[in-house]
């Protein structure tokens, strides 16, 4: 059993490579190739791992790349626990084009999953959530899954007794959030919109629509991803701004989840939510110096914490 409980339904064996500049019609010779286990939930409890928190991974799995999945996530010591499906496990592929320093990502759908998968899923969930306190339900969900899953995740994990974090988009976000109480999103300012369905120009505006959410129950407390922008944190009583650090990036992948894992990591260690959203944006910035999904390390994060300046919003 696990302090920290994360839940991947769409997980992916992360593949990641560069080359110099993407063009069509031509063949591309890449470089070597990274290969890493991968999927939101995934990603976070990597990097909780690393921290030193109590966490357990939960994942579906199938088929050979299922398999290696498995493996790479042996191979990384995370403490995990595979639903087995029959479908295949995906594959994601990424290139960065050095020349523009851009990253091209290309997602596949995922297996399709059956009703009867989808309710063992929920029964594993709840047999591991009986001892944590935080679940986090982070990425897609896969064909076969209905858009409500997540909110059915939501309502049984809350009741025993767990935060349920979340982190996707999408039907899938907005049914959860209708069902109501969620402890904590992680949305982008592009989802906050389609979720809202207003402009929201301004950190004020910001601010307001994630007051709206967490007034109607729907959340306890929003982080807003801005991008280069930075970040908000907001709860019913704070709110706290932080601005983006400049670091030398080498990849985007996996700053968010990287920004999520220390954020639930630094609370679950009963910091304060300043003290979190600390954590997350130092934890953000030092995914952007790896490349692919290596993800944040612990020295990285050290390092860049006592440059993350923090306002009241």
């Amino acid at each position: 059993m696990a302090d920290i409980l994360t839940l991947t339904m769409n997980p992916a064996i992360d593949i990641y490579t560069s080359i110099d500049k993407v063009v069509p019609n031509h063949k591309l010779r890449c470089a070597t190739a990274q290969t890493h286990p991968g999927g939101g939930g995934i990603n976070v409890a990597r990097v909780i791992h690393r921290l030193g928190g109590d966490v357990r991974a939960l994942y579906t799995a199938g088929g050979v790349t299922g398999q290696v999945l498995r493996a790479l996530l042996q191979a990384e010591q995370i403490p995990a626990q595979a639903i087995d499906i029959a479908g295949e496990t995906r594959e994601s592929f990424s290139v960065h084009e050095t020349g523009s320093q851009q990253d091209f990502r290309f997602v596949l759908p995922g297996p399709t999953l059956s009703p009867d998968e989808g309710a063992t899923s929920l029964r594993q969930l709840a047999d591991l959530a009986s001892s944590a306190r935080y679940v986090i339900a982070s990425g897609s969900l896969p064909p076969g899954i209905p858009d409500d899953f997540y909110a059915q995740v939501a309502k049984q994990v809350r009741a025993q007794g767990c935060q349920m974090v979340l982190d996707t988009s999408g039907p899938a976000l907005s049914s959860a959030l209708q069902a109501g109480g969620i402890y904590l999103i992680k949305p982008s300012l592009r989802e906050l919109r389609e979720l809202t369905g207003r402009p929201l120009n301004t950190e004020g505006d910001w601010c307001a629509a994630s007051r709206a959410l967490i007034a109607q129950g729907q959340t306890e407390i929003v982080a807003l991803s801005l991008g280069e922008d930075g970040a908000l944190l907001v709860s019913a009583t704070q709110a706290w701004r932080a601005q983006a650090l400049q670091v030398e990036v080498a990849s985007t992948i996996g700053a968010g989840d990287s920004f999520l894992a220390a954020l639930v990591w630094a609370l679950s260690q009963s910091h304060d939510l300043a003290q979190a959203l600390r954590q997350a944006m130092a934890a953000g910035a030092a995914a952007l110096l790896s490349s692919g999904t290596a993800l944040s390390q612990p020295a990285d994060i050290a390092r860049f914490l006592p440059a993350v300046q923090l306002r009241a919003a």
